[in-house]
């Protein structure tokens, strides 16, 4: 009786009961892949738990101690505090070696649902006004996790993480100008220096994690104000969402989303042995690994570094150095392009209206013809990462390999975006993909539960649905038709 007592006079005070009662009717689209945004926060979510275990017995000291314990190969060896932490977590804390796996397998699947869910966005058109800045937010994202994966990818200080480490030091030393300050800034002394390990220790567990804290909950934030895009179909309309209520039907998926994640990066990490750092022995500066392969989401920029021909640039009192141009030039380009597209589309579409209804990719052929064609240029760079493992395996020469990769890098992208340009106008004027949105409901996706009846709920815009329809370009004028 007080307890209630207590809750109404919170209540009359703060309305909490309406602001309740409305989140819970939040209406969120049924479609399946609406989801990917939420395996990316699932994965962060496992990321949190894990790494709080691992922080509570790894040592990010570069120190040096001769290793005694359960993994017999390396007893007497001299090895830095953190590579002799690792290995203690790897064999002797309780379930340390599990975790480990479960933090880096998360950390795999975070970035790549990032990545797939930008595609998403990408190619139904979702970045459209009023969605720029969530874009915005997205890539950004994107790039923190590259960054944080590579800061805890480098902590353990092996031989394969410290040969990354040398890499990244001498891209650094590449920019003009700045670079050897900045290389100094960073790892605090010349390479292989003492303070790097301690400095990416609390970039990797403090700086960064906060970061995509704040950037997530700016995300969500957004999304629950401007609510979800959807794809056309029976009842949808520009002023509306039509799909599930937040509670208890979107509520209950997102629990077994969860769960679904959290049971593939514990089964990956039991059964799919991932950075077995104790094979590779610890970091010496002139030691290299055999067949040293970054983690996926950086081996396309270990790709660019190793079949860029070498264009060294002399002006003046400066040099630019060949790691310049692949691992300076083209991230920076990639993520500009990035962060741009929303504007350079509206741009050049003469399109400034607002958008809550996505597009078919093939509505789309031009755009939907670059993003392949981008995709494709980036897999091609993630094969050559491992082009000596390639030409091994095909028992090639290295050179055959690196030329062979050098041509289809320009010419692949090309063939495969002028490929999917035809086959979307094909599809689109064929009429099959309108005449399923229009008749049908989208299918029941892998996330999906059967829900009856579908929910509407209105849209808040800045404009009468005439007025957007009125602005609209037409179809003949797009150029991304």
């Amino acid at each position: 009786m007080l307890m209630r007592r207590l809750w109404q006079w919170f209540d009359e005070r703060l309305g909490a009961s309406r602001f309740a009662r409305h989140s819970l009717n939040k209406v969120f689209p049924d479609q399946w892949s609406f989801m990917l945004g939420e395996v990316a926060l699932y994965c962060f979510v496992v990321l949190v738990m894990t790494g709080i275990y691992l922080t509570f017995f790894f040592s990010p000291s570069s120190r040096e101690v001769v290793y005694h314990g359960q993994y017999r190969p390396l007893n007497g060896v001299r090895m830095s505090e953190a590579y002799q932490s690792t290995i203690r977590i790897s064999f002797d804390v309780r379930a340390g070696l599990v975790m480990r796996q479960i933090h880096h397998w998360a950390a795999l699947l975070f970035v790549a649902a990032i990545v797939a869910h930008l595609c998403r966005i990408f190619f139904t058109g979702a970045f459209r006004k009023p969605r720029e800045i969530n874009w915005i937010v997205g890539v950004t994202l994107l790039l923190l996790a590259i960054a944080n994966g590579f800061a805890g990818y480098s902590l353990p200080d092996d031989l394969l993480s410290g040969t990354g480490l040398r890499i990244a030091y001498s891209i650094v030393l590449s920019i003009p100008v700045i670079g050897t300050w900045t290389a100094f800034l960073i790892f605090g002394g010349k390479f292989p220096a003492g303070d790097i390990i301690e400095r990416l220790f609390v970039i990797h567990i403090l700086l960064i994690p906060l970061a995509i804290m704040a950037l997530i909950g700016a995300h969500l934030g957004i999304l629950w104000r401007q609510k979800h895009s959807q794809f056309p179909g029976r009842g949808r309309r520009e002023d509306n969402v039509v799909g599930s209520r937040l509670w208890p039907t979107y509520a209950t998926k997102s629990v077994g989303l969860f769960a679904i994640v959290l049971g593939v990066c514990s089964a990956l990490a039991g059964l799919a042995q991932i950075n077995p750092v104790w094979l590779y022995g610890p970091f010496r500066a002139p030691a290299v690994t055999t067949a040293a392969q970054p983690d996926w989401y950086v081996g396309w920029l270990e790709g660019a570094l190793r079949i860029t021909p070498p264009f060294y640039v002399h002006l003046g009192r400066y040099d630019i150095p060949e790691l310049f141009w692949p691992a300076i030039a083209l991230p920076g380009v990639t993520f500009t392009l990035l962060y741009l597209w929303p504007f350079l589309e509206e741009f050049f579409t003469h399109d400034h209206a607002e958008h809550n209804l996505l597009d078919h990719p093939t509505d789309r052929p031009v755009r939907t013809a670059i993003g392949v064609g981008v995709l494709t240029f980036y897999i091609v760079l993630l094969v050559a990462g491992g082009d000596d493992i390639v030409a091994d395996v095909l028992g090639v020469s290295i050179f055959a390999v690196v030329y062979t990769l050098r041509v289809l890098v320009i010419v692949l992208p090309v063939v495969t975006a002028l490929f999917t340009w035809k086959l979307c106008r094909d599809v689109k004027a064929s009429g099959h993909v309108e005449e399923a949105d229009a008749e049908t409901e989208p299918p029941i996706g892998p996330f999906q539960l059967p829900t009856g009846e579908p929910v509407v709920e209105p849209v808040l815009t800045g404009r009468s649905t005439t007025t957007a329809d009125s602005l609209s370009p037409g179809r003949d004028s797009d150029p991304l038709q």
